[in-house]
């Protein structure tokens, strides 16, 4: 049986930051000493990693990933704090496999996705945030992701653009996938990207509203004005 209390677990919560079960381990290994505790996660850098959690992630990088069974994609962005980390290898590694994760979980948001073990190890998404930041240095969050099914007559594309800066996950109903229906789908894809940071609203001519249109022209006709064009 441990010897310590949940109060003892709050209270060394309380004095690192770590998570509850970061907390309960720490007790567990130091028999419930919460002085030597603290020192366990200061040895293992989840403290420090804890305290990083206050400061502003933001930079970061965009991954995706489609599953090359079942065509599901998803997106992601994870932060940091710095473009120097961001365009790691290690980085993005972690950021191409929590998308997989994504496809693999269907999560229902970042928190469910933070409680997922990650890929095929014992780990939850939560506890490799903790330990990479304890070992870059850098706060890191995750801070939204999309994930498509393509079911039976679908195909999902991705792009990628500038090295993570921005990321395109489109998905298409077609009555066949072929190598032109992926060549199409791929050239959408980098028209949303080249659109950013303004994304395209309307899939297609009659769904806009006339009363945007009205207004894009508005701003396109001053526009021309003002640079002295007829």
């Amino acid at each position: 049986m441990p010897n310590f209390s949940a109060k003892d677990v709050m209270d060394l919560r309380g004095r690192t930051g770590c998570g509850m079960m970061d907390c309960k381990k720490a007790l567990t290994e130091c028999d419930g000493d919460i002085e030597k505790a603290i020192d366990y996660l200061r040895e293992k850098g989840l403290a420090k990693a804890a305290k990083k959690q206050s400061r502003i992630a933001a930079e970061g990088s965009v991954g995706s990933y489609i599953c090359d069974k079942c065509g599901t994609g998803a997106l992601v962005e994870v932060n940091c704090e710095t473009d120097f980390v961001a365009n790691t290898p290690e980085f993005k590694d972690m950021v191409s496999g929590i998308a997989q994760q994504i496809v693999r979980g269907n999560p229902a948001d970042v928190d469910a996705l933070m409680a997922e073990k990650y890929l095929d190890t014992d780990q939850t998404v939560a506890d490799v945030i903790t330990e990479k930041t304890a070992k870059i240095g850098e706060k890191i969050s995750i801070r939204r992701f999309a994930r498509y099914e393509c079911g039976e007559n679908g195909y999902v594309d991705s792009y990628i653009h500038m090295g993570g800066k921005v990321g395109v996950l489109v998905k298409a109903e077609v009555p066949e996938v072929n190598d032109t229906v992926k060549e199409v789908l791929h050239d959408v894809a980098l028209q949303i990207a080249a659109a950013s940071p303004v994304a395209p609203e309307y899939v297609s001519r009659d769904q806009v509203n006339p009363d945007h249109l009205n207004h894009e022209t508005e701003i396109l006709a001053a526009q021309a004005r003002n640079e002295g064009k007829p």
